[in-house]
């Protein structure tokens, strides 16, 4: 049985509470040795509890102080480079979830526009859906992307031949032309009939 996901909230009743302290502080003293043990790399912890006098070190006061001391002769720039606090780290994920969302929806919207495209082309004409400004704008960006794209593409394709006085001449797909030609088309078609509407 899997377990659920905890809540990360204040415990209000002060006996679990308790309880959920000594349980992940146990824990946490415990992974810090594994990662260093495992991991061949110092680590320490230091944790101020409410249920105990002084504070719990891990691994021993000495290893911590030795530890610290080193810390301490390092660089300003060396020691900030990875030092963050619970406000920072927070930060820093929502700020990568924030990018995350922003390609996500970027690729929602060039699906949208590239399944436009196709219909326009198979219809053998612009089809509106209704389209706001921002979803215009959208589609000018994904044409013109496209358009670079298949231009690349025919530049990359450009077969020179020699021709029988020594000349030389480039052969070019003529496969790759159409699309673009029929889709341009298209959109001025579409263009002059926006136009004939609107007088």
């Amino acid at each position: 049985m899997t377990r659920g996901k905890v809540k990360l909230s204040f415990i209000v009743n002060e006996e679990a509470r308790k309880a959920t302290y000594k349980k992940r502080k146990d824990n946490l003293l415990k992974k810090v040795g594994e990662l260093s043990t495992l991991c061949g790399i110092d680590a320490c912890a230091i944790v101020y509890g409410p249920y105990e006098p002084e504070p719990e070190i891990c691994p021993t006061p000495d290893g911590v102080q030795r530890m610290l001391s080193k810390f301490m002769t390092l660089p300003e720039f060396e020691k900030c480079k990875k030092m963050v606090n619970q406000e920072a780290f927070m930060k820093h994920r929502v700020m990568k979830a924030e990018e995350q969302l922003k390609r996500l929806r970027k690729n929602n919207i060039d699906i949208e526009m590239e399944n436009l495209i196709s219909q326009c082309i198979k219809e053998g004409k612009v089809v509106h859906n209704n389209m706001s400004m921002i979803d215009l704008n959208a589609l000018t960006l994904l044409i013109d992307q496209n358009l670079k794209d298949i231009g690349r593409r025919m530049e990359a394709e450009e077969m020179p031949m020699v021709m029988g006085d020594g000349h030389v001449e480039m052969v070019i797909n003529n496969d790759d032309i159409m699309p673009e030609k029929l889709f341009m088309d298209l959109m001025i078609s579409g263009h002059r009939n926006d136009a004939n509407l609107q007088n």
